[in-house]
Parts: C-alpha cells; structure tokens; sequence
C-alpha cells in the first residue's frame, strides 16, 4: 500500500526540467555585488524590477491606502473579515479598465465575466479543469514557457500537443504547422480541447501578428467543441511596433454579433505580475464571455483567492488614470531601453537575437556555439553557460523549440550594472571558446554532475536527435 498518492509521488510536475533545475543552481550560489561577486546571476526569471521606484512612490504619495485606511479612517476590519469569492467589485472594475487601456480602449471588458485567481498560473490550470478532461489535449506553439507542462498538465492530466514552428518565418504560427499538430493528436488517440498562445510570446518576446489571430479562430470556429484560451499576461510590455493586438480585439471586429457560438469558446488570461511587477502579490484573472465557464471559475477559484488587502490596495493604485497611464509609458521606455542593452551586448560577442518588441527577455541564438546540431551539445553548453560562465539562462529544449542552440535570456530582473557584468562573462566565454577550439578541461570534471540535464521535456526532441544521427 503506498503511503503517498499517486500524484504526490509521479514525476510529472516538471521540476526536472532544466529551466528550474537552473533556478536551483542559482539558489546554490546567488550572485550578489557585494557578498559573492563571483555568483550565478540569473537570467532565467522573468521579473520586472525596472519600475519598483514609480510604486513606491505612488505608495509614498498615498500612505492611506497601504495602512487600510479610507477617509483618513481604517477599514482593517472590514477587509480583515470573510470576503466573496466573487471579489471586490471595485478591484474587478478598475483592473478591467486597465486591461482595457493597455489595449487602447480598442476593446472593452465586463467586470461580471471576470474571475479572479492568485496569478495566471492558477487561471490557467482552472481553465483546464473548466474546459478538458484528463486525457484530452491541447495544442501548444513552441517554443513556449516551460511552466505549462506544470500549470497545464500536472494535476489536471490534460496532455500538450506542440504546434512546431520554425526559426525560417521567426517562430510564426502557420496554418499548415496548426493542421500537423491536430493530425498528430488524432494519430495519438487524443481529444483536442483547444489551444492555448501566449500573446505576447514568451519566451520569443514577440507580439502575435493579426495573420496568426485569425488563423487561430479560423481554426477554433471551425472545430466546433475547441476553445482558444489567450494568455496576456505581458500585454503592457509592449515597448515597440508592431503594437499589441488582443484576441478579444479580433473577435469584435469579425463577430459582432456576440449570440455567435466563438465568443463561448475565447477566453483570456491576464495577470499584474509582468506589467507592473508584482508577481508576489499573486494576482491574475480569467476573463470569458461564457457564463459556465465564469461560473465553474468562480467556484474553483475559492482554492485560490487574492487577499481583499491586496485588492483594496490595487484598486485605488489603478483607479488612479494619471498614474496608470505615466507608468506604461515610463516602463515600456525602460524595457526597450533594457532590452537594447542587451541585444547590443550579446551582438559585440557575435550572437544574435530574435527581433522582439515585448517581453521582460530575448530569444537568442547560439547554435553556432554548439559542438553538434543536437539537443545533447545544447545541455553541454547550457551546463557551461551555468557552472563557468555562472549565468543561469533557459535552454530552448525547456522550451520544447524544436531546433537545438537557441536560449531564453532576461534582462529586466537585474541592475543595469550586473547585466553589463553579465556581458562581460558572456564576451569573455565566446572568446575562450575561439582560443581552445570549443574544449573546457574544466567541464570535463563535472561530467558525473548532472545526468538529469539530458533528460528533456520532451521524447520528440531525442526522437529528433537520434534521426540526425
């Protein structure tokens, strides 16, 4: 008899993967300016620190609101009590009004049909459980955040399918790559339930062109029981052309008519943890215009409730017009200034970048750096990257990129000093790499280290591996 469940002890949450075993490197030997400045910096966090200085000094101008106080009278009490799973409807309604001008108003959104959750991680798994069954699939682009294999897969038993796109046409979704990846599903036995995009993409840090949109519904309104969950969680991280076109934008421009069936089956994921920085605060929501869904939502959402202090704190922060509309501009300035600096630092050692306007990160290509066009030489200079170099950076087999040798790497979650010292250790890699013909002595050493860094996400990619062989 075991004394543990079956999904306490399976091993299919993820954490094996190399993007956190990465973390967990850097946990080991944390980087710090002053207290080890020989540490692991990391690059593999998707964090927005560059704007903390605008909120605190919003806070600062407005000390009522974080000591719970309204009128100059404290209302602790009554936001320390029981509150509905519905939510503060006052939050509800100035997050929506965000949501709506990040996207330029082009597309409004109805406090009813929002569910609130802790983060977009939980909003995504209770879709899942909203929409599929164990065993159904949905459909995924590559790359994508290695994340969802957990916040998708791990206790909803939903299976991922990937849709595979191509460094040829930059990672762009096709429709002939959408129709492989359903026929591969059929052959699989598998239900596809939907798919699921993030738009803007991590980790390519690109917006979605209005071409992949509508063959997306194309696809969805062709497939009667298929749904297309959006996730938007870097919307306002957009900090150049071409701008952000939500999916909702899309669907009031082709379907009017919201009686039409597509609307029941489009839902978006949104969350302030990328926009404004506040991933610790654990704020997401769900918004659908199908009534069950909003209602099965709400009712999950009680394993999951964002804290009515933190509502109440947003809700007069976002409430605040001039406030909200000086930090997107001001943040989408210091991400594109940001991400200069490092597509300019990474160019003087001679990698290249995917061309990216959104994100907190850059998709960037190293496949001349590897021994071999194989996923195995990618962990080998991954495993480089973070044991000598000690820049922890996410390898784009964590991804489940189809083509080995490109990299997540970001630049938001640091000091604009510790990402030149950054540039720094990678300059100086690339030129070691030049002088000894690609061979580490030292890396032979750790060959005993870490057998689970050739363990992939994924059996396609050995499967691949073995076929260039």
């Amino acid at each position: 008899m075991r004394l543990l469940s079956t999904k306490a002890t399976c091993n299919s949450h993820g954490q094996d993967s190399s993007y956190f075993l990465g973390w967990q490197e850097y946990e080991k030997n944390p980087y710090d300016e002053i207290l080890n400045p020989k540490g692991i910096i990391q690059m593999g966090l998707a964090e927005n620190q560059l704007s903390f200085d605008l909120l605190e000094s919003w806070l600062a101008k407005n000390p009522d609101v974080s000591g719970f106080k309204r009128d100059g009278k404290s209302i602790f009490r009554e936001l320390a009590l029981f509150q509905d799973y519905h939510g503060l409807s006052s939050f509800k309604k100035a997050l929506v009004d965000f949501m709506a001008e990040i996207r330029g108003n082009r597309v409004t959104f109805d406090p009813d049909h929002m569910v609130l959750t802790a983060g977009s991680t939980s909003a995504n798994e209770t879709l899942m459980f909203c929409l599929a069954e164990q065993g159904d699939a949905f459909l995924l682009p590559t790359p994508y955040y290695p994340g969802f294999d957990r916040d998708l897969k791990w206790r909803t038993g939903v299976e991922i399918v990937p849709i595979h796109c191509s460094s040829a046409n930059n990672f762009k979704i096709t429709e002939a790559a959408l129709q492989q990846a359903y026929q591969e599903a059929e052959k699989l036995n598998l239900n596809v339930k939907g798919i699921l995009v993030t738009n803007p993409s991590n980790p390519l840090g690109t917006t979605l062109s209005l071409e992949e949109l509508n063959i997306l519904v194309d696809f969805v309104n062709g497939h009667k029981n298929m749904h297309l969950i959006s996730d938007e969680i870097y919307s306002g991280t957009v900090f150049n052309s071409p701008g952000f076109v939500s999916v909702m934008e899309v669907l009031n421009n082709r379907f009017s008519n919201r009686d039409q069936a597509i609307w029941d089956r489009v839902h978006v994921v949104y969350s302030l943890s990328k926009d404004l920085g506040l991933p610790g605060f654990r704020v997401g929501c769900i918004y659908s215009e199908n009534d069950k869904v909003v209602a099965a939502a709400t009712k999950m959402s009680s394993f999951g409730l964002v804290s009515s202090q933190t509502q109440y704190l947003l809700s007069t922060m976002l409430a605040d017009k001039k406030f909200t509309k000086n930090y997107l501009v001001d943040n989408q300035k210091r991400l594109k200034r940001r991400q200069k600096m490092l597509v300019s630092g990474l160019m003087k050692t001679g990698m290249k970048c995917l061309e990216s306007n959104a994100g907190l990160f850059c998709w960037v290509d190293m496949r001349h750096l590897l021994k071999s066009n194989t996923f195995e030489a990618e962990m080998e200079l991954w495993k480089r990257i973070v044991y000598d170099v000690k820049l922890n950076i996410s390898p784009g087999s964590s991804c489940h990129c189809s083509e080995p040798g490109w990299f997540r790497v970001c630049f938001a979650n640091m000091s604009e000093e510790t990402l030149k010292l950054a540039m720094k250790r990678f300059k100086s890699f690339v030129l070691s790499l030049s002088s000894d013909n690609g061979e580490n002595k030292a890396y032979s050493k750790r060959n005993s280290l870490t057998k689970w860094v050739f363990r992939l996400s994924s059996n396609d990619h050995r499967h691949r591996d073995q076929e260039e062989r």
